[in-house]
């Protein structure tokens, strides 16, 4: 499988809900819901564990994706994640990384790859 890397940084092909989405897989999304549960303190139901990448158009994502003020200004500015953003890293961005450094590690990692 390739590496999906969401407009934030993060690798969506790791992701609970993309691998059950992708292989169609009720334990995982079990899994993933109840783990998501505990983690962030919000009820998460597994029949809505269900995404192909945030960086997807006109597919199934996961409801936060939709809300998602990053993923909205990435669609809006038609670019493949913020490591392509001539604003890299916005205030925004900044303040997720502080919620997941290993989402600026991955963005940091393509920025000096391009």
């Amino acid at each position: 499988m390739d590496k999906v890397i969401a407009y934030c940084g993060i690798t969506c092909s790791d992701c609970g809900a993309y691998l059950a989405t992708k292989k169609n897989d009720n334990a995982q999304r079990i899994k993933t819901a109840e783990q998501w549960s505990k983690q962030y303190g919000h009820q998460v139901k597994p029949e809505d564990v269900n995404c192909n990448g945030c960086t997807s158009e006109g597919k199934t994502n996961f409801y936060y994706c939709q809300v998602c003020e990053i993923r909205k200004c990435g669609l809006k500015k038609h670019i493949k994640n913020c490591a392509y953003c001539a604003d890299y890293a916005c205030e925004r961005l900044n303040k997720f990384f502080a919620m997941a450094p290993m989402a600026k590690t991955s963005l940091e990692e393509i920025r000096k790859s391009r």
